[in-house]
């Protein structure tokens, strides 16, 4: 009887104890799942983390090549200026090579008149110095024709005194 007893209780205890040991593996197995489930929330954020991660990092990349680009334009307009700038100076100095070339012309052509003064100068003066020699020249061609007329004024007389 006693050992009835016993066998049915210990039966009794075995079940208790079987079922109470797959209670304890069902909630082993619902605690390792939560564990997964905890896991693979923590895996979940962190690749959320790293997309953020990203997304900032491509955020910085785009405002570093806003950057770069922005210092291209200021760059490029103040290249722009200098050029500009250049140009200007190319310019100012072209209208002065210009404005020298023209004054030579002037100065040249200043010259040309005072040459053309010159040779009107010399014409005249030839012109004059030829009026005083055909001057001269008649002047001595009447000296010459009164000392001929003297000469025969002479002959003449000396010829009226042989007559006497």
């Amino acid at each position: 009887m006693a050992g009835i007893w016993l066998t049915g209780t210990c039966d009794a205890s075995q079940e208790k104890d079987g079922a109470s040991e797959k209670e304890g593996e069902r909630e082993r197995e619902r605690e390792r799942e939560r564990e997964r489930e905890r896991e693979r929330e923590r895996e979940r954020e962190r690749e959320r983390e790293r997309k953020r991660e990203r997304e900032r990092d491509r955020e910085r990349e785009r405002e570093r090549e806003r950057e770069r680009e922005r210092a291209r334009e200021s760059e490029s307009k103040r290249e722009n200026k200098r050029e500009t700038e250049r140009e200007r100076v190319r310019q100012r100095e072209r209208e002065r090579e210009r404005e020298r070339e023209r004054e030579r012309e002037r100065e040249r052509e200043r010259e040309r008149e005072r040459e053309r003064v010159r040779e009107r100068e010399r014409e005249q003066e030839s012109e004059r110095q030829r009026k005083r020699e055909r001057k001269r020249e008649r002047e001595r061609e009447r000296e010459r024709e009164r000392e001929r007329e003297r000469e025969r004024e002479s002959e003449r007389e000396r010829e009226r005194e042989r007559e006497s």
